[in-house]
């Protein structure tokens, strides 16, 4: 692709899943958010939980000073703390609820836009039903809450089988839960992960597909199939990592199948998001490190788009 990406996509990145030792809401949150607005590669970044308010203000005034976009992923605070929005009991669920609603508070204070988020466990086929009214009902109540404060929900869809075993989950169903959502609330839209998608047993023409007209983020990214290779299932481990499944190749065939699916277009009035998501595996592999080699693969990627 001769044109560059920034006429027609905004970068973003994860930065707790980048900086692992934030994940919890704590530790260096506001100086590794400054070295990633720092950067000018990106365009947005995408932040967690974030427990202390004070911090967050001083996230807030990075932000706005760097000129970078943000938005919120409730992913975290969900799965560390095990809780599960599609809870068939519903003293779990609540929790759940109460929980992405304090996303929701999260990302106001910051000037987020979007809350990203994800489904809980898939409990089986007998009661998936079951399971699909719980997270239905879940979802609404906090994209109520959401919608005074100008804030929409993005549902980031994850393997059923491999590794987070979450109800939402397979693409066609991903886009049927979607369309019901978006009976009542018609910005509600969904994420798609190159990394997960090899953890679906999904393509990208197929996925990406099926899913076209409810995408509003995309996420590129690594994952392990083999059980016996370090870094198996949803680690996101760098583009490249030995026994991987997604490299500079992988990425190119996903950028021409964003833009066969319509995702990526020159006359877009609002570019789209695509955001990475890497983890360091170890202490031998700095963060720093990771982020270029993605930023690395992207710009190979492109060209050869």
């Amino acid at each position: 692709m001769d044109t560059h990406w920034s006429n027609y996509c905004t970068m973003s990145i994860v930065h707790f899943m980048a900086f692992p030792e934030t994940v919890w809401g704590d530790g260096p949150v506001v100086e590794t958010v400054t070295k990633l607005a720092e950067d000018p590669f990106f365009g947005a970044i995408e932040i967690g939980w974030i427990k202390d308010p004070g911090v967050r203000s001083q996230v807030k005034r990075v932000i706005e000073t760097a000129h970078i976009q943000v938005c919120h992923v409730a992913g975290s605070a969900l799965l560390l703390q095990k809780l599960n929005l599609n809870s068939l009991e519903e003293t779990e669920r609540m929790k759940a609820v109460e929980q992405l609603s304090r996303n929701v508070d999260e990302a106001a204070e910051v000037g987020a836009k979007r809350v990203g988020f994800l489904s809980g466990a898939d409990p089986g086929d007998e009661d998936r039903p079951r399971a699909l009214e719980a997270f239905a009902k879940s979802v609404k109540q906090v994209a109520a809450y959401a919608r005074d404060k100008g804030i929409t929900l993005v549902l980031e869809t994850f393997d059923r089988a491999v590794d987070r075993k979450r109800l939402i989950g397979p693409c066609s169903l991903a886009a049927d839960f979607c369309k019901m959502i978006r009976e009542e609330y018609s910005d509600f839209g969904l994420l798609y992960d190159q990394g997960h998608m090899p953890l679906l047993y999904e393509t990208p023409d197929t996925a990406l597909g099926v899913l076209k007209d409810y995408l509003v983020h995309i996420h590129l990214g690594n994952s392990v199939l083999e059980p016996s290779i370090p870094g198996y299932g949803d680690s996101h481990p760098r583009f490249g990592w030995p026994g991987g499944t997604n490299d500079t190749p992988q990425v190119t065939e996903f950028i021409r199948a964003l833009f066969r699916a319509g995702y990526l277009k020159e006359d877009s009035p609002i570019r789209p998001w695509i955001g990475f998501e890497v983890k360091p595996q170890s202490a031998e592999e700095p963060s720093s490190l990771v982020i270029a080699n993605a930023k690395r693969v992207w710009q190979e990627a492109w060209s050869r788009a």
